[in-house]
């Protein structure tokens, strides 16, 4: 056997890449899985968006290499999508840069600006793949602390108490996952302060703004942000794409170059099809997000009775696509997803998997027709009466 690279040492098998097998197994052997771990919507992009893509398929001249750094028209349109909702001015010029998918791009930033040994802020608890990748390019994680009595906000504090050990780039993601904390102005510009103060890229992973929240809001509205922030971006939670990987990444156009960089050597441009369809959804009307939430509010409010039945107290002012909910003191979470999993044949997430902050809570995702999570909640109450 070839050994593998040392890099590998560092990291893990993504915990959904393991699990689902284990899902998938139980499938096939015919038992009725409701998958409720992940986050891939379940409802269809807008018409619109498949016929964009259809009808630019039929065209000859589709097929070819595309441009590094997508159409003109798909930069144009993402430059009105965030002067439109996020009161942002970005030049469609050298100010986006569109991406196959966020996760995707939180390589590409990571390769562009992170040497071994440098020093990465990240959220406990937070979306796994950024220390991953801070692992896999040699970087060091450094976890700064969210909690349920801070709303789920850094302790500035502490922040500044470890900026003094010299950090290069910070993580920020806001409405959060898992948690679906949100963000106000206030707290989004001190983090800009902090990052200016302390010399450090903060870039903002932004995918959950239109879900459920009452108001979209980027970092890079906010004035001087430009100056030391990114915000990352992706059409596959706000309009049912997550399997189009289209992403995008906003900033000073000097930071983007130098994510080019990396990019234009590992792919070759999105296929022209997907970009017209994502240039139809970024055009959809407001209207749009409402039926959206609409469905989401119907489900979340079903979730957080299946949440309640087993024994946890659901977080409910929160936004995004997710119910975060507190188990009692001395409930494994592990412990729990398994026996759901293995007696109600219905797969939840353990909030372990998002970092130690993560202990006691489970996530519950709202990608599942009310009728599937009305049947998970009928299984456990026909179970756990007994």
């Amino acid at each position: 056997m070839i050994k593998p690279a040392e890099r590998l040492n560092q990291v893990k098998e993504y915990y959904f890449s393991k699990k689902l097998r284990e899902v998938a197994k139980l499938k096939a052997e015919g038992h009725p899985i409701i998958n409720m771990g992940i986050g891939s919507p379940d409802l269809p992009p807008h018409p619109s968006v498949i016929e964009a893509l259809n009808s630019t398929s039929q065209m000859e001249t589709s097929h070819g290499y595309q441009s590094y750094q997508g159409s003109p028209a798909l930069r144009e349109s993402i430059a009105a999508f965030y002067q439109k909702y996020y009161n942002t001015s970005l030049s469609p010029v050298d100010e986006i840069l569109p991406m196959m998918g966020s996760k995707e791009a939180i390589m590409h930033i990571s390769m562009a600006y992170l040497n071994p040994g440098d020093k990465v802020l990240i959220p406990n608890p937070g979306y796994p793949t950024y220390s991953s990748v801070t692992e896999l390019v040699g970087a060091r994680a450094i976890y700064y602390d969210l909690k349920g009595e801070s709303r789920w906000l850094p302790d500035f504090d502490q922040l500044n108490k470890l900026a003094e050990e010299g950090i290069k780039l910070m993580w920020v993601n806001y409405p959060h996952m898992p948690t679906g904390a949100t963000a106000d102005i206030e707290t989004l510009m001190k983090l800009v302060d902090f990052a200016k103060d302390n010399q450090i890229l903060l870039v903002n992973d932004n995918p959950y703004s239109f879900i459920l929240t009452e108001k979209p809001i980027s970092i890079l509205s906010i004035e001087g942000a430009r100056e030391i922030a990114l915000e990352l971006n992706s059409l596959s939670k706000t309009f049912n794409m997550p399997g189009w990987r289209v992403g995008m990444l906003c900033g000073q156009a000097n930071y983007l170059k130098e994510v080019l960089k990396v990019k234009s050597n590992m792919d070759s441009g999105m296929f022209l099809g997907i970009q017209a369809g994502a240039i139809a959804a970024l055009n959809l009307e407001s209207s749009w997000f409402d039926q959206m939430d609409s469905i989401y509010q119907k489900r979340r409010e079903l979730v957080w009775k299946l949440a309640e039945r087993v024994g946890a107290i659901c977080e409910k002012e929160s936004a995004g696509m997710f119910v975060w909910a507190k188990l009692a003191d001395k409930t494994d979470p592990m412990a729990l997803v398994d026996k759901l999993l293995y007696e109600n044949h219905i797969f939840i997430t353990p909030g372990d998997i998002f970092g130690s902050n993560g202990h006691g809570y489970i996530r519950f995702s709202l990608c599942v027709p009310e009728d599937t999570i009305q049947e998970a909640l009928d299984r456990i109450n026909a179970s756990w009466n007994k």
